[in-house]
């Protein structure tokens, strides 16, 4: 898989957890400022981590129903 796949990976779940993460925190009624900076931090934290966890299984070679970029076992 190339780097621009493994971006693009990164950059899907980053922006997923830093919108959903956004409502959270202006439904708990924090300012626009805190809760931006609380959302892009731990939003980066995520999608590295989820980034980080699926290269690490890829490299392994363990399959993934869901994910479907891994050939089945036999």
């Amino acid at each position: 898989m190339s780097r621009a796949w493994w971006i693009k990976q990164f950059v899907v779940a980053t922006v997923l957890v830093f919108v959903v993460l956004m409502a959270v925190e202006l439904l708990k009624a924090h300012d626009i400022e805190t809760a931006l900076a609380f959302s892009a931090l731990w939003s980066v934290i995520a999608g590295a981590v989820f980034t980080g966890a699926r290269v690490y299984r890829v490299r392994k070679g363990q399959y993934c129903a869901i994910c479907g970029d891994t050939p089945a076992p036999k």
